[in-house]
This record gives structure tokens, sequence and C-alpha cells, in this order.
């Protein structure tokens, strides 16, 4: 089995139009939730969410192509183009071309759905853009990946909701472990942020409607985000033998099912995702010297992931515990690559980010979430969570260069 190197990352986030910039947003507990920015804002209650503001699609692909891709894909593109970038692999070279495309996306082009939904059902238009189905289909995101940037190896998109950035990552980590491809580009991506999601998640009574206070006494729900999140993964060998810059290591990847409730988290679900990921990696638990959680802010998930983390690590050597959503919000399908980015950030930089927005730290949950500042430490290992409506887990062990 291969060594699986992280030799470049990209994010668009509502923190930050660049992985830096988004780590650093984490790190210094800058929210980029905000008052929400929509079109036909009056079908619903909902008034902030956490959205990338600030990207401009038409500066990057140019207005003609931009058109032709839904936002969840635009963003997909650039996050990958800047994970590329700092790989160094050349963009006519045979590892790119012949390297993988796995992305997570929880539910699709939303935006040109909603946008058709209005056309038929809001101005009774009976006529459909050409491009409705091409642009809103749910693998678009990794085709359109894999030709903007020449890659011809195995792609598909990875669907499990909230873990879908996650699941994708495991699964990519997979295939350059398993010497299938050298080259992996994966991660997540979602642009949720639309009046048609909306509506359907308030009905679900879970969304927050100040802000997303993380394992936070005071939290009252999540807040929806966007952005994507992108790694490229590589064969360690061959990446020591191109000098490329090699920024973490992807340690183990595991995941389970639930088999229960479609919407309420299992606490023995989530632990055996962490403890598959540990003997996938070979750690022993007190190992781990940081859990960047899912963590979503709403009362439910925020007990059960404490508790499945008490139940794999004891109290003995439980390590520090923080959630990235205050800042990022919850961009579902591309949650669990920006936490990804962000923890292996973490790793490179050796800083723990806080828990944004935990002004009240809920002690009965039994972590340490890192309330306040972020905290230099040493470690050389971390797991990034990730779990989704469906009873759907995926967790990654990531390691230091």
């Amino acid at each position: 089995m291969r060594r699986v190197a992280v030799t470049g990352i990209g994010a668009v986030s509502a923190a930050g139009l660049t992985a830096s910039e988004t780590w650093s947003a984490v790190r210094d507990a800058r929210s980029g939730i905000g008052p929400l920015d929509c079109v036909r804002s009056e079908y619903i209650t909902t008034r902030i969410a956490a959205q990338a503001l600030d990207f401009d699609a038409d500066l990057h692909l140019g207005a003609k192509r931009a058109a032709l891709l839904d936002r969840v894909s635009q963003l997909a593109v650039v996050a990958a183009r800047e994970a590329v970038a700092q790989s160094g692999l050349s963009s006519d070279g045979p590892a790119l071309r012949s390297a993988a495309a796995i992305v997570g996306v929880g539910v699709g082009g939303l935006v040109t759905l909603d946008n058709a939904f209005y056309r038929m059902y809001g101005e009774r238009n009976r006529r459909a853009h050409p491009l409705t189905i091409p642009k809103l289909m749910c693998n678009a995101a990794a085709s359109h990946v894999s030709m903007d940037l020449g890659t011809h190896g195995i792609t598909y998109v990875i669907a499990s909701a909230c873990a879908s950035g996650t699941h994708a990552i495991g699964a990519a980590a997979q295939l350059v472990r398993s010497g299938a491809v050298t080259v992996a580009l994966t991660g997540g991506a979602e642009a949720c942020v639309t009046p048609g999601t909306l509506l359907g998640w308030e009905a679900l009574r879970v969304l927050a409607r100040d802000t997303c206070r993380p394992f936070s006494s005071d939290r009252s729900g999540l807040v929806l985000g966007e952005g994507a999140g992108m790694l490229v993964l590589e064969d360690w060998e061959h990446a020591v033998a191109r000098g490329a810059p090699i920024l973490g290591e992807v340690l183990g990847f595991g995941a389970s099912a639930d088999a229960g409730d479609l919407t309420s988290p299992d606490v023995n679900g989530a632990a055996a995702a962490m403890r598959l990921a540990l003997d996938d990696a070979g750690l022993a638990a007190d190992r781990v010297g940081y859990i960047n959680a899912h963590g979503t802010g709403t009362l439910l998930n925020d007990q059960v992931e404490s508790a499945a983390i008490q139940a794999v690590f004891g109290s003995g050597t439980l390590p520090p515990v923080s959630s990235s959503k205050g800042v990022l919000g919850h961009a579902l399908g591309a949650a669990g690559a920006l936490e990804a980015v962000v923890t292996i950030m973490a790793l490179k930089e050796q800083v723990v980010p806080p828990t944004a927005n935990c002004d009240n730290p809920d002690h009965t949950l039994g972590i340490d979430m890192i309330p306040g500042d972020a905290r230099a430490v040493q470690f050389d290992t971390a797991l990034s969570n990730s779990f989704a409506f469906g009873g759907l887990n995926a967790v990654i062990a990531l390691g230091c260069a």
C-alpha cells in the first residue's frame, strides 16, 4: 500500500476566496456568516447565510463559459485550479492527464433547478433553458473539474449529503493508496443558498436565526453555507521524486452507516467511523492531537458527536475539538472538504483553531471545544469528522508532512 501525500489545497468559502484566506478566518474566528443575499427572499423567513459573496465566476472563467456552469461547478473548478497550481503538477504532464477526479456534492445544481422551477411555476413559462439538465446534474461538478484541468482518469461524484466531501477524499485516497492512480483531485462543492433549499431547511426547524454557535450552551441551529474545498492527493514517492510541496498526509479513512433514523444521528455509528479511521491509519487514540468536528450547532448533533468522541477516546486521552461551521456555515457536500483543508493547515502551522461563536461553552458535553482564541500546540495527527442525514458517517485521519 502506498502512502498518500497532500500536495495541493484550494478553497472558496464565505470566509475567503482561497485556501489561505479561508484558513486565516477559521484560525482567527472571523465568521463568514452574514445577511442573506438571495433572489426571491420574500418566500422565506431566513435572513442569514454563509455565502461567498465576493466570488466572481466571470473573472475566473469568463462570462461566456461561466454561463454554462451552475454555481456549484464554478466553485469546484476554481478551488481545483488553486489546488493544482499549488501542487506544481504540469498541465500537460502525464500525471495530471491520468489523474482521477472524485468530487463530493450533496445536492447538485440547485441554483439552476430553483431558477427552472420558478420559471415554470412562478412565471408560467413553458420553455426551459436548453442547458438545464447539464447544469443541474450531480456529476457536473466532477465533469467540469476534469474538463477544465484535462484529467482523463476515473471521474465521478459522491453524494452522501453532509458527508459527501469526506467520502470523496476517502475514496480518492484509497485509489492512490492501492496504486490504481498516481494523482487524484478530490474534495467537495455546494451552492445551496436558494429560496427553495432554504424553505426546505426551514421546515426541518434546525436553522439558527442569528448565527451558528457549535458546542455553546445557547446554540440554536445551523446556518447554511456554500463553497468548495479541493485537494490534490498523490503517491508519496511520486511527490518526493518531483520535488512537490507536501502539505500533509492522508493516513486513514473510516465510514459507517447508522442503519437507524434518517435525520437523527447515532452515537454508535459516529464512533464506529472514527474507530475505523484510526484502525485504517494504524493509530492509537492517544496519538490524535486534534479533532475537527462535524459540529453543526444543533442541540442533538453536538450532543451525539461529543458522546461519540468520548466513547472512542475516553476522558483521559480526549484531544481538543473544534468546529469550523461558526465561520464557514454548513456547506453540506462541501463541508467535509473545507474542513479537511482547515485540518491540513492546522497540522502545517501547529495551531488548533477555535470554535467561533462558542461564547458560552456547554461543559455538559464533556469536551474541550476550544472557545475563544486559537491554541498553539504540537501534534502530528488529526481527525476530520462528517456525519450526514441518512446516518452516513465518514472520517479521515490526517498527518503532518
